[in-house]
Formats: structure tokens, sequence, C-alpha cells
């Protein structure tokens, strides 16, 4: 099985057509213009795929600025609805537990696009379960 991948200099994008997952791994800390712009390539990598699930590692990254964070969750949505208008999002973020927690204080509490998860099996469970119930 062929796995397309992608890399720029910060982050490397890979999708598992077995999990319809599209794997997103930060490599460093990033700049906000960074940030934005990786999440613009994975968007572009997810249209010939159809990805609307999607694994985020930010363990080495760190987290987004409170703005950057806030630009994901709005615009950035619309984005992903717009251009995948077909397809049924869930993002899933692979963290630490302090990241966990301060990511979890910015989410409100009806959000079920955005979850966070320490251990990736978790994250894999219920971008699955997901799967299942869109069918």
């Amino acid at each position: 099985m062929s796995i397309p991948t992608a890399e720029l200099e910060y982050l490397r994008l890979s999708y598992r057509p077995d999990l319809r997952i599209l794997f997103l791994r930060w490599t460093r800390l990033v700049s906000s213009a960074e940030h934005r712009a990786g999440y613009q390539a994975a968007l572009r990598f997810a249209q010939p795929h159809q990805a609307g699930h999607w694994l985020i590692d930010l363990r080495i990254r760190g987290l987004a600025e409170a703005e950057d964070f806030a630009w994901i969750i709005t615009t950035f949505r619309q984005e992903m609805q717009r251009v995948l208008p077909a397809v049924a999002f869930r993002i899933a973020y692979l963290v630490t537990p302090y990241q966990q927690e301060l990511i979890n204080s910015r989410l409100v509490s009806q959000e079920t696009m955005f979850r966070t998860f320490v251990e990736e099996q978790s994250a894999y469970q219920w971008l699955a379960q997901s799967h299942s119930t869109n069918e």
C-alpha cells in the first residue's frame, strides 16, 4: 500500500488510506505565519483524498498563540468546510498532558470537531468511531 506524503521544513504530512486519516506531524516550533501555512498546506494535501479526519501531533511544536488557535477554530474551520463541503471533519490533537489542559480550556464545551488526546491509540479510536457513524 502506497502512503501519500509531503514534507515542509517544519511539518510532515501523510495520508493513511487504510485508516482514512491525515497525519500532521510538526517537527519544530513554528512562527504564526508557518503555523497558518502548515494548516493551509494540509488542507491542499487533504483535497484529493477527501480527508476530513486529521491527527495533528503538537507534542514537538508546542501550543499555538491564542490568536492562531482562534484562527483555526473560526476562519480555518470555515475554509475547510468550503474546500471540502461533503466531508465531515474531526480533528484529533495529540498533545502532552499540560497542552491538553490548556487546549481544552480554550475549546467550548459543545465542541465536537476538535478533541485532544495524550495517547495516539485513543485518537485513532475516536477518529475510526466517527467514520463508522458517518457512513
